[in-house]
């Protein structure tokens, strides 16, 4: 078997559904390995989607493990020599998944990602490349963000984002809402690392992946990506981004950022991020209270966001030992 198809759920049939439908117009979906991983969704997602696509191969964690553990335990059972790794809330368009198994498998490229789309069909970002510490992290900081933002316009330097790919546009990380890899080079880089729960655990990955040679985003193929629709459902928030800093969806965004930027730069580019971080509430209370009075507002009207920051923050400083010793630890916090 050529490929197998990972889809992780947690109260997504719905979602998984749309994306099974959208992927069964073509023919090649009977030549692939299809494997759900439920993180214990307690609902009748297996009976819903079963039912519809029997051949389907139906894995229970027996408890909500995340994206790395979840995945992990599909690619252990896979049957194909390439694994792709599909979020439920995506749309198969145009056969985009047997091209781009084909265009790997006769490649030297180690995984492949392809060009992601918005639900208008806009483009969406779909890989990017590393910049030193991590340091994109810190653009969602209010204020300090756009400072940073000003300055690396003025000095050109360009953006990791890929927004719109080329035909072949090398990159170093893939977005994991599709990233496909060969089996073999699992075997040589690891699986994903199991310590993170949701967030930026492909993104570690990839940076050991990419030591095994070139990954790739074929921007000629194309899948739809509701961006954010089974984590903002799951969690209730109101951001479906990745720029949420501030509440509980947020807190696990933050955290896991800080814990990949240990895991890939080492302690000095953790502890730098997250001084940044501590640094930006009190820029966020401060500047944020004159803005407000310049425009005629509430001087506390960014109040609550500041808050939910602040405790984000706090929540990280109480893990930092843990994460400085890098030892494994399951860093779930939703």
């Amino acid at each position: 078997m050529k490929l197998s198809i990972i889809i992780v759920n947690y109260k997504s049939a719905e979602l998984i559904d749309d994306c099974l439908t959208s992927a069964q117009a073509f023919d090649s979906f009977h030549e692939f390995e299809w494997i759900i991983v439920d993180n214990q969704s307690n609902d009748n997602s297996k009976e819903i989607i079963t039912l519809k696509f029997p051949k389907i191969v139906w894995i229970e964690m027996g408890y909500n493990a995340g994206f790395a553990r979840a995945n992990n335990a599909g690619i252990r059972i896979a049957k194909g020599e390439i694994v792709l790794l599909l979020n439920p809330d995506t749309l198969v368009l145009n056969n985009a998944i047997e091209n781009c198994v084909n265009q790997l498998a006769n490649s030297q490229n180690v995984a492949c990602g392809v060009q992601l789309l918005n639900k208008d069909l806009s483009n969406q970002i779909s890989g990017s490349n590393f910049m030193i510490g991590g340091l994109n992290h810190l653009l969602p900081l209010p204020y300090l963000g756009a400072f940073l933002k000003l300055i690396s316009s003025f000095l050109s330097v360009k953006k990791p984002s890929i927004e719109i790919a080329s035909e072949f546009e090398k990159v170093e990380w893939i977005s994991g809402a599709f990233l496909m890899v060969k089996k073999e080079m699992i075997k040589k880089a690891g699986f994903m690392d199991e310590d993170f729960f949701l967030y930026a655990e492909e993104i570690e990955w990839c940076s050991r992946l990419s030591k095994q040679g070139p990954l790739m985003l074929y921007g000629n193929l194309h899948i739809i990506h509701l961006i954010g629709e089974t984590i903002t459902k799951a969690t209730r928030s109101n951001d479906s981004t990745y720029l949420n800093i501030y509440d509980k969806k947020g807190l696990q965004l933050v955290l896991s950022n800080h814990l990949r930027i240990r895991k890939q730069y080492g302690i000095f580019w953790f502890l730098f991020q997250l001084l940044n971080y501590t640094l930006a509430v009190p820029v966020y209370l401060i500047l944020g209270f004159f803005e407000n009075i310049l425009k005629v507002r509430s001087p506390l009207n960014d109040l609550e966001k500041a808050m939910g920051l602040a405790k984000n923050v706090g929540i990280v400083w109480w893990y930092s030992l843990l994460i400085i010793r890098n030892k494994p630890y399951f860093y779930k916090v939703l």
